[in-house]
């Protein structure tokens, strides 16, 4: 049987012959797999970097730091260790048992907006004499509607 253009066959097929509108997912599929295999090879090559035959070594494992210890001020003078009321007597007590188990660990110091500067510098020198030294104060990101964010007006000497 000779072939001819469609539409001009012979008259035993379909004379209404048309496109196929389904699609192949088989070459789809394989293309698929074949991109999964080759990221699957390739992503432990990209981490590990440079292959060396690393010392052994006797000394302990780093542990974590701890978190610091957070110190709060409220607005009526109320002092919190973490989530913990602690009467100012005991704080300077406490934060040199503390210190005692971690030198390293920091003391975050959180003063209500609402209280003097002064008070927030006495506790400071609280912690201080406690023997720690690393304390950082805790503040909030200032947003535009903020009175406070917004600069001083300077004046002009002139």
């Amino acid at each position: 049987m000779a072939m001819t253009p469609l539409g001009q066959g012979a008259e035993d097929e379909d004379s209404d012959a048309h496109p196929v509108s389904e699609i192949n997912v088989t070459p789809l599929v394989d293309v698929m797999l074949v991109l999964l295999v080759i990221f699957m090879v390739t992503a432990p090559m990209l981490s590990a970097g440079v292959t060396v035959d690393l010392p052994r070594s006797a000394a302990p494992r780093l542990s974590p730091p701890k978190p610091p210890l957070e110190l709060t001020v409220t607005r009526e003078g109320k002092l919190f260790l973490q989530k913990d009321e602690i009467p100012e007597a005991a704080l300077e007590q406490r934060l040199a048992e503390l210190h005692a188990e971690d030198p390293e660990r920091a003391v975050h110091l959180r003063g209500d907006r609402g209280i003097e500067y002064g008070e927030v510098l006495r506790v400071m020198g609280l912690v201080q004499r406690s023997g720690i030294s690393r304390i950082a104060l805790v503040s909030q990101p200032a947003s535009s509607q903020d009175p406070v964010s917004q600069p001083a007006p300077t004046q002009d000497s002139r």
